[in-house]
């Protein structure tokens, strides 16, 4: 996978920084202003659904979310286009005790020009994290 697409490029390194247990490292990726939305709307991680927003609503996010367990990246595809790359698969959370939650997706993360994260946006389903809903192709008639 080419790792000369900015958005993309910042995409793995942040997922190498959470797999790593990397903190500073990775909240050092994001730009000043940036936001997680993970999930994107309301769930038990973002009643409001805005999103965390700034570095210290992102390096309060690690702490409550991340650091919980060891995560890894099942992402086996990822589509770059403008200043955005969207990755598809799972992202893993094994907690202590082996426990694991697996979140299947679509992981959008969009960069300025300096290569800063700006956003990290996660499109799956809170109430069912692993599974997708699969709608009918639809056909010209």
């Amino acid at each position: 996978m080419p790792e000369d697409h900015p958005a993309r490029r910042a995409g793995l390194l942040s997922q190498r920084c959470v797999a790593n247990g990397e903190r500073e490292q990775w909240l050092d990726l994001f730009a000043d202003d940036g936001v997680i939305q993970d999930p994107v709307g309301p769930s038990p991680l973002d009643p409001t659904g805005k999103g965390h927003r700034g570095k210290a609503a992102i390096a309060a996010f690690w702490d409550n979310v991340i650091s919980k367990g060891q995560v890894s990246f099942d992402y086996p595809n990822s589509y770059a286009a403008g200043d955005e790359c969207a990755f598809t698969g799972a992202v893993i959370n094994t907690f202590p005790g082996g426990k694991q939650f697996r979140a299947n997706g679509v992981f959008v993360y969009r960069v300025n020009e300096a290569g800063k994260l700006l956003s990290l946006r996660a499109y799956w389903e809170f109430a069912n994290p692993e599974g997708a809903r699969h709608e009918p192709v639809i056909r010209r008639a």
